[in-house]
């Protein structure tokens, strides 16, 4: 489908157009598990994409027997780490639901997790999915020098995941989103910490996109002129340097970064640089994901509000 053109309706499948693992999500919903094992197995020397597929495919089997047969029957690093994605966003689920059994499900998660580390010590994935465990016990390694608010948090295990991949980009969101105030942070330690990893990301690097992720958990509508904070210049300059520098790459994805484009694209709007964000969300076609647009109202109609400003078609107008 051309970018920028509708036939239908916009497509909030997480998949996007990795045509692949759109069609190995049918598979796992029908509680297939062999095409998956496929799919995973030829990312091994693409952390992003691994990442990527795996989260995805945890979404689509969490509710289901599948990954529990699969490593049963076939005890390999992608089973193994399929069980350890599930087993983690169970265990997060029960947590933020209270659920009497939470404590359970976290105890193996980390085992699962340690069974995917062990049969694959190179993959910084499971790393990364145990990370996403840190918030529920607030781990409090001193950080490093070079941040003003020196956030205490799970630093040491951060630094593993970066020994194996620098630049994973879902271990960077996974640290940060530590220090978000519904994790118990606070929006000084957020904003700090990712204009710290930022910092140090390569120019044309998604990570520089770290600090807009900040700016929208920070969001309180009821601040005076809540909505005009994305004009001030630092943040419009963040923006810009994103639109000119990491933009360009996109082209060279495997799979369309719905996420980082509509962070993008929403701060560009937002900050009245309408003609650099209708490149943006050009570049995202009829893909779409309820984050940023959520935080603000309804996301189909955020979205389609931000596409109309740029004088963008947008599903049953155009």
């Amino acid at each position: 489908m051309a970018a920028g053109l509708f036939e239908g309706q916009y497509v909030w499948h997480p998949a996007a157009d990795d045509r692949v693992l759109a069609s190995v999500c049918v598979d796992v919903r029908a509680g297939r598990w062999v095409s998956a094992r496929d799919a995973l197995a030829e990312t091994r020397g693409d952390f992003g994409l691994r990442a990527h597929r795996s989260l995805v495919l945890a979404s689509e089997a969490a509710d289901s027997d599948l990954t529990e047969r699969w490593v049963a029957e076939e005890p390999t690093p992608e089973a193994a780490l399929m069980w350890a994605r599930v087993a983690v966003l169970r265990a997060l689920r029960a947590a933020d639901a209270r659920d009497e059994r939470a404590e359970l499900l976290e105890r193996i998660a980390l085992s699962a997790c340690e069974r995917a580390t062990a049969l694959d010590p190179a993959d910084p994935t499971p790393w990364a999915a145990k990370l996403a465990m840190a918030r529920l016990h607030q781990l409090r390694d001193p950080a490093p020098q070079g941040l003003l608010t020196a956030p205490p948090g799970p630093w040491r295990l951060f630094a593993h995941v970066l020994s194996l991949d620098p630049w994973h980009r879902e271990a960077h969101h996974r640290f940060l989103a530590f220090f978000f105030t519904r994790y118990g942070g606070s929006v000084n330690a957020a904003w700090d910490v990712a204009a710290f990893l930022s910092q140090r990301a390569p120019a044309d690097s998604a990570l520089r996109l770290l600090p807009l992720v900040a700016l929208v958990e920070s969001y309180n509508p009821g601040q005076l002129l809540a909505d005009r904070v994305w004009e001030q210049p630092q943040w419009r300059a963040t923006a810009l340097a994103n639109y000119q520098n990491w933009l360009p790459t996109v082209a060279g994805y495997r799979f369309t970064p719905v996420l980082d484009l509509a962070y993008l694209g929403h701060a560009l709007v937002m900050g009245r640089r309408e003609f650099e964000a209708r490149a943006v969300l050009t570049a995202m076609g009829p893909y779409a994901s309820r984050m940023p647009w959520s935080v603000f109202g309804d996301p189909v109609e955020q979205l389609s509000r931000a596409r109309r400003a740029c004088g963008l078609p947008v599903p049953g107008t155009s």
